[in-house]
């Protein structure tokens, strides 16, 4: 077998490890989460953003969500994913209203640079949808892994009921490697772009500059991955036999408070 067969090998190999311990979890009325401190630092280290952005990252989210929570109708519910500034907003709101003010909500968060509202007009999905999205995002960020061309850490995976939306700091060719290995997975209906792109020297420089920075900076700034039963829309279809998902740019992104996109 191939260095590049291995290392695809050992990537489902872990994640099958993890599906069996977050049903071992489940099955004790819990979710296990998959990613714990032990790997935080090491996603900083190799993260192309500065710690600084991470830190920005995860308190842009917290500050939303909060803020979400408190202005919205319960209804609603909303997902909140943050990288290098750019706010990713996902989920189910009862009228074109609670989306545009779930908008302005985010806008009116410190240091955020840009918004991708992919907000759905519609009842919220139900918890079986949530947990087959916690599933597919594991899937995903397994089949990233097993890519020699990328990076998986410079990925950041969000699942709403069966679309994949991809946010990161990478350059064209990495992006379209990424979004073409996610519409790969079996159970991924489709797949959104909402990178933010740099050219490749760009990419050398802030790699390296993350493989040199300490470790021990900060916590990663990727929110921990709670590992979840499937349910039934998810089968057990060979990858290889299943029709690639479509693959589509976000439309919906709009300028911050920092006049950036």
């Amino acid at each position: 077998m191939s260095r590049y067969g291995m290392t695809r090998a050992l990537a489902r190999t872990t994640l099958t490890i993890g599906f069996a311990a977050s049903l071992c979890a489940s099955l004790q009325g819990c979710f296990l989460a998959l990613a714990g401190a032990a790997g935080g630092t090491a996603l900083v280290a190799t993260d192309r953003r500065t710690v600084g952005s991470q830190t920005e990252d995860r308190e842009i989210q917290v500050k939303a969500l909060a803020d979400l929570g408190k202005q919205l109708p319960d209804t609603a519910h909303v997902n909140v994913a943050v990288f290098n500034q750019r706010v990713l907003i996902t989920g189910e709101v009862p009228d074109d209203a609670s989306k545009q003010k779930a908008e302005s909500i985010v806008r009116g968060v410190t240091n955020v640079a840009s918004i991708v509202n992919e907000l759905a007009v519609q009842p919220a999905s139900s918890f079986s949808s949530r947990a087959n999205d916690s599933y597919l995002e594991g899937r995903v960020k397994a089949e990233l892994i097993a890519y020699k061309d990328i990076s998986a850490n410079n990925f950041k995976v969000v699942s709403e009921r069966g679309t994949i939306y991809l946010m990161g700091l990478v350059t064209p060719q990495e992006g379209n490697i990424a979004a073409n290995a996610t519409a790969g997975v079996m159970g991924v209906a489709q797949v959104v772009k909402c990178y933010q792109y740099i050219d490749a020297q760009q990419a050398a420089v802030a790699t390296a500059a993350a493989a040199t920075s300490a470790p021990a900076a900060a916590p990663a700034a990727e929110a921990p991955m709670v590992g979840a039963v499937p349910d039934s829309g998810v089968t057990s279809q060979p990858i290889d036999h299943q029709p690639p998902a479509p693959v589509t740019n976000s439309s919906a992104t709009r300028p911050g408070n920092t006049g950036a996109l």
